[in-house]
């Protein structure tokens, strides 16, 4: 099985804002690049081995100032905070305040080179992948070739390599090329030479310890080698003006190591980490919030466990679930301790029910600390609490009374046990294999050697406990799943993955650095050349390991993509911080297919990681935000007039520059309706808002930017935003309830069930017809932003002090003036105009040429003044027209597969219900989650009008295809015969009616759901199923009345 990669466009992104800083850079040409590389002292009779021409990066050809104007482009376009120079060069203290680098830093920066960017990407969102296809795109746009990766440890250098090495295939796909790759190895000297010689694209992969770490054979580089012809190294590398990509640097920001990265001449340093300590000219930003928030990586899930000491009783008691069912009251599953015959006491798992006393028989066995009313008085599924007559109460997680270090771990044990199960039923039909990863810090816990069967403590404990719940699967009924667990025995289905010693090949506690960014992680190449070997076996279901052991130090060689269960059996300590902890399981998992599980639709569902802590879920919850918080350091904090002015934004219209007066108009509708304070920070009112969709509405001077407002304000950090992650324990199953029996149930679905392709057929000469009409229309046609330039003149302060200089206020401001540039731009880039249009709306070349030969003269003229400008607006009305031309000739064809009606159970996942409001009594589950506010209320009203007899939320795997990705509804309803005008109706709920504020892909999506049900119900529906759009219940009962 190989993990498969696809264009993405947020990866896309990053790379292009890496490639437009240099727009202007003439594409390389021989005599720039060709130079002869240094023989040195070759043996007599091998000097024929060696090369004399070398391929290096052609110099940079904009001047500082061109290259600063790119930048802030860049920053512009993604509302990022403009740099006031190449070497503007700031942290963040703990007061969220910005603060200039030392001029000491500042110095030993731009003696490595004058050109550093900094790319922000939250861990798991590909940012390996992203800085490699940077390196294709600026080879194909600028001819570069060759490029330096530096890391900063053994671990990561090791997972670099392996990823160049599962993409070349992708990227050959894209390119037409390979990229030649190696580690550095001071022993092997020999790929430098290809390095220097080869033309093609070079990459090389060092860590930092082999060039910044003291020791005779970490210096080899600064050596002059006998074994290579008297050469150093470094002076062979640093010919080749490579380009640096440092990831993860803010490890690497030491004197030692920016003093030895002077020594390779680079011509830029690209920065690429999710939490940056230095800020070098931010040219991309996707942090932890925009991750969660596109639905880039897992959601998070936590199981913690709350040690409580209650007075007056030493009685162990451990509540571990509350478990609901349509045919039975809900039962408790809770450990306490148990007398046996012989007089022991163990400790034993049970499901309790009201009444049920611990003291009687079949329960402690008469055990005395359970005397005093142990009985049960109430089991609350929605507050997750057992409360007992003597008043004590437990809610789930909670461990009273003799809690050790022992008893601890086992708890962890069985909850991570417990929550892979759950996961795993779940993944299995979408044959998603799931994957726990345990972390401890002493092998001999796991692997005792002094035991015959070698198995230690946490072996021991994990084969009893998967046991006794392989046990409860194995009861239920016979299903492909069941077979497969089976087929798995407890002994074959854990494995180990540690540093081994040499000498007795047994696995052993690993070396650990103790000092420096890498403290704590080990340096063990075989023990993470082990891990990333086994990476694509470990996802395949014929592979009986689903639970792993391995030692913390190792954790930076884990980023398996079906780790959905982490559970650390080690001290809390300080050194690993939470988000480092939930970070090894971030990515999005993949199925047998190796095909990545992101469908918008499901991506939540199927991808959630459950971290099992060893304290409560409170104070997990409260670490982890605390850590996210800090790493959001660099997003804005107030949502004032300075914050929106000159913001880009991108309208129907294409770019647009919020002017002084938007902004003061942005600003008094975001107080007016107190979506932010008096200090300008925005409000938890305006999140609850938007998430219920019922902002209010902007005034009509604000409607020519529309959701482009909101993005802005979303761009602000405000404690509100911050991930909540899930309680794992709240997360129950339901099971449908006896009106998912009814026949109106079934009618109504037999109508919906079938499943379609679509397909579109249309002319080339309408498209082009139509796209011509559009780019000449003199309202909505294709307008260019002129180039614009100021002047600002100023003079010297009358008086001038030393403070004055050294506050940059020596000269003032007089005059500033905008001029705008109305001649030809002569520029050394030349354009394939044609090719880059029809690369932008993939249509052809001959097509694109049509329409060129049908713009009107004046319109065409505006590519000479900006030709930037009138490519990306003529894609996008070319574009629009297109997905016209689409949904008018789209039609559906029945395909013989249906949707089963397990859809509405097999393969559904646990959910947190304690928000779900009453029980209902006409959906197919007694409880239903809503996504909004405006959802909430359309139930309330559904479930109490007498004309609906039963209605269903449709599940996510309910997808209908468009072209522009599938559509998921929200709403199947039966309606009683004889009441209603449509008694069969599917609804898609929505805040806002008004087309502004309904985005163009939500639009289009419902367009074409419109088109499926006219082509469904025409072919096979005798009793019509309608479709529509409503806002509230009551525009639901005016269409059906």
């Amino acid at each position: 099985m190989k993990l498969k990669f696809k264009t993405q466009a947020y990866q896309s992104a990053a790379v292009q804002a890496v490639v437009d800083c240099f727009k202007g850079q003439p594409p390389a040409v021989a005599t720039a690049i060709t130079y002869r590389i240094d023989p040195g002292q070759a043996k007599k009779g091998t000097e024929d081995l060696f090369s004399d021409s070398g391929f290096k990066n052609a110099d940079l050809a904009l001047t500082d100032l061109a290259l600063l104007d790119n930048i802030q482009h860049v920053q512009r376009g993604q509302n990022l905070p403009l740099s006031g120079a190449l070497d503007d060069f700031f942290t963040i203290n703990g007061n969220r305040e910005r603060v200039p680098s030392s001029k000491q830093y500042k110095e030993g920066a731009k003696a490595i080179s004058k050109v550093h960017l900094d790319v922000e990407m939250e861990t798991g969102t590909g940012k390996t992948y992203c800085y490699i296809k940077t390196i294709f795109e600026l080879n194909r746009r600028y001819g570069w070739s060759k490029f330096i990766i530096v890391v900063p440890s053994i671990a990561i250098r090791e997972g670099v390599a392996k990823s160049l090495e599962i993409t070349a295939e992708h990227f050959l796909e894209t390119y037409k090329k390979k990229a030649r790759f190696f580690i550095y190895n001071s022993k092997q000297l020999h790929h430098l030479e290809s390095f220097s010689s080869d033309a093609g694209i070079n990459v090389m992969v060092i860590n930092v310890q082999a060039f910044a770490a003291r020791g005779a054979d970490k210096r080899r580089i600064y050596d002059v080698l006998d074994d290579f012809q008297s050469r150093r190294p470094i002076d062979v590398i640093s010919a080749n003006r490579p380009i640096l990509i440092l990831d993860e640097p803010q490890k690497m920001e030491g004197a030692q190591t920016l003093k030895s990265l002077e020594e390779f001449k680079a011509m830029m340093v690209l920065r690429y980490s999710a939490t940056h300590k230095t800020t070098h000219n931010k040219i991309h930003r996707l942090d932890a919030l925009d991750a969660y928030n596109q639905k880039l990586v897992k959601k998070i899930a936590v199981r913690g466990i709350a040690v409580k000491g209650l007075a007056g009783t030493a009685g162990y008691l451990y509540l571990q679930s509350i478990e609901i069912s349509s045919k039975k009251p809900p039962e408790a599953r809770v450990e306490f301790e148990q007398k046996l015959a012989g007089g022991n006491i163990k400790r034993v798992v049970r499901k309790l029910s009201k009444g049920d006393n611990l003291f009687s028989d079949g329960f402690s066995n008469g055990l005395d600390q359970y005397r005093d009313g142990f009985v049960v008085s109430d089991i609350n599924a929605n507050t997750d609490t057992l409360s007992f007559t003597n008043g004590v109460q437990l809610t789930v997680g909670d461990a009273t009374g003799d809690v050790t270090e022992a008893a601890l771990r086992r708890i962890q044990i069985r909850e991570a046990i417990k929550a892979h199960f759950d996961k795993e039923q779940a993944l299995f039909r979408d044959g998603v294999k799931a994957l726990t990863l345990f972390f401890i810090d002493e092998v001999d816990k796991y692997r005792d050697y002094s035991q015959p069967d070698e198995k230690g403590e946490y072996a021991r404990i994990f084969e009893e406990e998967y046991n006794l719940y392989l046990n409860e699967m194995l009861d239920l009924d016979e299903t492909a799943y069941v077979e497969y667990l089976k087929g798995i025995t407890a002994e074959q289905t854990h494995s180990g993955y540690f540093s081994i010693d040499k000498k007795t090949k047994r696995a052993v506690d690993p070396d650990i650095e103790k000092r420096g960014e890498n403290a704590g992680l080990s340096n063990d190449v075989e023990a993470y050349d082990l891990i990333l070997r086994k990476k694509e076996q470990l996802l395949k279901f014929e592979e009986p390991v689903r639970f792993i052991f391995s030692h913390s130090a190792l954790r930076e060689g884990w980023d398996n993509p079906n780790v959905f269960v982490i559970c650390a059996l080690k001290h809390s300590d300080n050194t690993i911080s939470r988000r480092q902890e939930v970070g090894r399981g971030l990515r999005l998992s993949v199925n047998q297919n190796g095909d990545r599980m992101d469908h918008p639709a499901i991506v939540h569902d199927v991808n959630v990681l459950t971290v099992v802590a060893s304290e409560s879920y409170r104070d997990f919850v409260a670490a982890l935000q605390r850590d996210i918080s800090n790493s959001l350091s660099a997003r804005p904090k107030v949502a004032d007039k300075a914050y929106f002015a000159g913001k880009v934004v991108t309208t129907a219209d294409g770019p647009n520059t919020v002017t002084d007066d938007q902004a003061t108009d942005i600003e008094f509708y975001l107080i007016q309706n107190g979506y932010i304070d008096r200090k300008r920070n925005v409000t938890e009112k305006y999140h609850q808002d938007k998430k219920n969709g019922t902002l209010a509405t902007l005034p009509d001077e604000l409607a020519p930017l529309g959701e482009q407002v909101f993005k802005l304000v979303d761009g602000v950090f405000s404690e509100a935003q911050l991930i909540q992650p899930e309680d794992g324990r709240k997360a129950k199953k339901l099971e449908p309830n006896a009106n998912f029996d009814k026949q109106e149930f079934k009618a109504l679905w037999s109508r919906i069930n079938r499943k379609a392709a679509y397909s579109v057929s249309f002319e080339e000469a309408e498209l082009v017809q139509k796209a011509v009409a559009v780019l000449n229309d003199k309202d909505a046609g294709l307008r260019v932003t002129r180039l614009q330039y100021t002047i600002q003149c100023g003079e010297q302060a009358d008086a001038v002090t030393y403070d004055g200089i050294k506050a940059g206020e020596a000269f003032k401001l007089k005059a500033t003036e905008t001029e705008v540039n109305r001649l030809s731009v002569h520029s050394a880039v030349k354009y394939d105009l044609i090719g880059k249009l029809a690369e932008g709306t993939q249509l052809t070349r001959r097509a694109i040429a049509e329409i060129l030969k049908g713009m009107n003269v004046a319109v065409f003229a505006q590519f000479k003044s900006n030709p930037e400008s009138f490519i990306a607006e003529a894609i996008r009305l070319i574009n629009e027209q297109k997905a016209t031309v689409i949904i008018e000739h789209l039609a559906y064809d029945p395909v013989e597969d249906k949707f089963d009606l397990d859809i509405f159970t097999a393969g559904l996942t646990k959910q947190d219900f304690s928000k779900a409001g009453d029980k209902l009594q006409r959906h197919i589950y007694d409880y239903v989650l809503t996504d909004s506010k405006v959802e909430r209320d359309f139930v309330q009203e559904l479930d109490a009008e007498k004309d609906v007899v039963v209605y269903a939320k449709l599940p996510r795997g309910f997808l209908i295809p468009t072209p522009v990705g599938d559509y998921n509804p929200d709403w199947a309803i039966s309606f009683k015969e004889g009441a209603v005008k449509h008694v069969y109706f599917v609804a898609e709920t929505k805040g806002s009616m008004s087309s502004m504020e309904l985005r163009v892909l939500e639009k289009t999506k419902i367009k074409c759901a419109r088109k499926f049900f006219d082509d469904i119900n025409k072919k096979f529906a005798p009793e019509q199923v309608r479709y529509d759009v409503v806002d509230s219940f009551g525009k639901l009962m005016e269409l059906v009345k």
